[in-house]
């Protein structure tokens, strides 16, 4: 029997197998932040252990940071306190550390990508969730614990139990108007937030294969949302070009052979998945979620629906408890439903592509009034090729604030944050309750919605801007 993506990938990896225990896992690349790392260089520190292989690990300030006043000292006494912390760790312990002032600094989910650090048929894990961003090369990634941080610190292998393989085929293409946003927000509704735990997912067909690196890095960072332990993309011409040039990617004669062993990281034709499901893209439209998890969606042309929608008890009584939170009427009109703020940036969507993207719909436009945007670069590196371009200016014109990178809105880890009772319209991954800020409501949508949200002030999309004229 032929082998999935993860199957190959997983068995190269494989240090140690005993039947009835984890298998012991080599780790290819292991990414640190300020949020999860004080504590696992805590226990080196007790142990009087090292770093296994500080060459294999990259660490960042992302979370906490800010995105106004970034080259101050931080205000915040917290964050201050966590990004020195991780700064005296990596000092002491000869970890590479992008920090703020740096160009190669931010969300370390950008950074690794944009650098060629992430490759194709690595182990690459990081003490958080959205790790999973990385498998959009053809690469198991996934979040861990504190302690299996350290783990990985001391030995640079993690104990993993096997997890089943699931294939999610999207049929046909995209129609005009829908992103790679659109279609993890509509998949995870359909599948609901459990529907992929305990499942590596690897993601195919046509609506995949004529996905951008970007918007495939989109899929797979949300694979986290509906349960997935990690998401995958089998590597192909896409990835090898967006790789070419990177700084960190192989060169020369090392390219060749490393090119020889991507292209053989596709699932083998006669390989069995534990499980199957199939999409049409078709069926997708712009999505919007309007609860208060990834799985409460629906279309942006539809309405707020009613807990007497749903068949199951449990699902009639979230729904309750979500309309209570977003302050939400059932039968409202999406398209009616008014936003303090939009959020732009995040690991999901604040790179390059995704910032020509928003630039491209609210050019010509200004934001609404009583309405604020924040668009949020995901790396100081994007941030400056951003400027290059002149989005910044389009951004600028239009009543936009232009950030310095991190993980900003994303979470309420920073000054980026929504007062109680205020709305947003965000680029990011998750819309549980206070995620954004205490008491804030959240809405997940795609780069184009947001954008387009931000010029008519209730949520919208590009298509609905045929009625606001440029002002």
């Amino acid at each position: 029997m032929g082998k999935t993506l993860s199957e190959k990938v997983w068995d190269e990896h494989v240090v140690r197998s005993v039947e009835g225990e984890p298998d012991l896992l080599f780790i290819d690349l292991h990414l640190i932040h300020e949020v999860t790392s004080p504590q696992a260089f805590d226990g080196l520190r007790l142990a009087g252990r090292q770093v296994r292989r500080p060459d294999l690990t990259l660490a960042t300030e992302d979370h906490n940071v800010p995105t106004l006043d970034w080259d101050k000292p931080i205000a915040d006494p917290v964050s201050r306190t966590q990004v020195e912390t991780l700064r005296r760790n990596c000092e002491e312990f000869g970890v590479r550390l992008h920090p703020l002032g740096d160009i190669e600094q931010g969300i370390v989910h950008v950074v690794g990508p944009q650098l060629g650090l992430t490759q194709p048929g690595m182990t690459i894990v990081c003490g958080d969730s959205h790790t999973s961003t990385h498998g959009a090369f053809g690469a198991i990634a996934h979040g861990i614990g504190t302690s299996e941080v350290e783990h990985v610190l001391a030995t640079q292998t993690l104990p993993q139990a096997r997890p089943k393989t699931m294939a999610v085929t999207v049929n046909g293409s995209l129609p005009e108007g829908v992103t790679a946003k659109d279609l993890i927000l509509y998949l995870i509704t359909q599948e609901g937030t459990g529907g992929g735990q305990g499942f590596i997912v690897e993601y195919r067909g046509q609506a995949i294969r004529e996905l951008s690196m970007e918007a495939r890095m989109t899929v797979c960072n949300m694979s986290i949302e509906w349960g997935a332990k990690a998401g995958m993309i089998a590597p192909d011409e896409v990835t090898f070009a967006y790789l070419a040039d990177k700084p960190e990617a192989p060169k020369g004669a090392e390219w060749d052979a490393a090119l020889a062993h991507w292209r053989t990281l596709v699932t083998d034709d006669d390989a069995v998945f534990d499980k199957e499901v199939v999409v049409d893209a078709a069926d997708i439209t712009p999505w919007v979620t309007w609860g208060t998890n990834p799985g409460q969606g629906a279309p942006l042309g539809g309405t707020v629906p009613s807990p007497e929608d749903f068949e199951d008890a449990s699902d009639k009584v979230a729904a309750e408890n979500a309309l209570r939170y977003m302050d939400l009427e059932a039968g409202t009109p999406l398209r009616e439903v008014r936003v303090d703020t939009v959020f732009v940036g995040s690991c999901t969507n604040g790179r390059l592509e995704d910032l020509r993207e928003a630039a491209a719909v609210i050019k010509g436009h200004k934001v609404a009034d009583g309405t604020r945007m924040l668009v949020v670069p995901g790396s100081a590196r994007v941030r400056l090729e951003a400027e290059a371009e002149g989005l910044d200016l389009v951004f600028k014109e239009a009543g936009a604030e232009w950030r310095g990178a991190g993980c900003s809105m994303c979470l309420g880890m920073n000054p980026d944050t929504l007062a109680p009772g205020e709305r947003s319209a965000s680029t990011s991954n998750r819309n549980f309750e206070g995620r954004q800020g205490k008491g804030g409501r959240t809405h997940l949508v795609s780069v184009p919605v947001a954008a387009a949200t931000a010029i008519r002030g209730t949520l919208s999309s590009p298509a609905d801007l045929q009625t606001v004229g440029s002002n």
